[in-house]
């Protein structure tokens, strides 16, 4: 038997086989899900933060790749920090841009302090190093984060000794989409869903100013979400 015939063998038992989907409580690991049909599900809260300009920054430098991979490395040190200093799991990496969830009774505040923190990482931690490192390039540090709430099924993907968990539900595939809405300072976007289930101290700040504006999302059929410019520092902790 050749490749092909592997393939048409394995496909077709993808295809064919039943599920086996069980209820989880906390965010799994690789180990936690079989290799077949077999998901975890649960419900939590997903956040992707996106480097912008990435593509530009690369063909910018062919000649010095480590500037580009110092951008990289600085952003997402950062930005995986702060997830798991807010209680989210580093769930993926995919070139310029992370994925964490979050999960607690807390998950949508979680989400959007980290979130928070990351633009105030580029604002006051990256972008002034990077000026101080190198001050006769002209290149600012500018990203996205994106994040949406609800159900998940985690399941195995690849071969033996080559697999990983695949994320699959609205809140990763929206969270990584609205990355793209990104415009001028709104760095953070949220669903309507997240906004709903944010207490107050992640809504206005202390002395009475709005955190979010809120605006349609066209592509989604109009959805209701949430843009924000905002940013704290990464040792910002408020009380909920």
């Amino acid at each position: 038997m050749g490749l092909a015939d592997d393939l048409t063998s394995e496909v077709g038992e993808i295809f064919r086989l039943t599920w086996d989907i069980q209820d989880a409580k906390v965010i799994p690991d690789p180990d936690d899900v079989r290799l077949g049909n077999h998901g975890k599900k649960l419900d939590a809260t997903v956040l992707y933060a996106d480097l912008a300009d990435s593509t530009d920054l690369v063909n910018a430098y062919p000649t010095e790749p480590f500037f580009p991979a110092e951008i990289y490395k600085a952003y997402l040190t950062c930005a995986a920090r702060i997830i798991r200093e807010r209680g989210g799991e580093i769930t993926a990496y995919d070139g310029d841009r992370i994925m964490g969830i979050f999960k607690s009774d807390t998950q949508n505040n979680d989400a959007v302090r980290a979130a928070f923190q990351i633009n105030g990482a580029v604002t006051k931690i990256i972008n002034p190093k990077l000026k101080a490192q190198y001050p006769n390039r002209d290149f600012t540090v500018r990203h996205a984060v994106g994040i949406d709430t609800g159900s998940l099924l985690a399941a195995r993907i690849g071969v033996r000794n080559y697999n990983d968990l695949v994320w699959v539900g609205r809140p990763a595939n929206y969270a990584a989409k609205l990355c793209s809405l990104r415009v001028d300072d709104y760095a953070t976007w949220i669903t309507g869903e997240v906004f709903d289930q944010l207490y107050r101290s992640a809504k206005v700040s202390s002395d009475g100013r709005e955190y979010w504006e809120q605006r349609q999302w066209t592509a989604r059929n109009n959805l209701k979400v949430y843009r924000s410019s905002w940013w704290w520092g990464v040792d910002h902790n408020p009380a909920y």
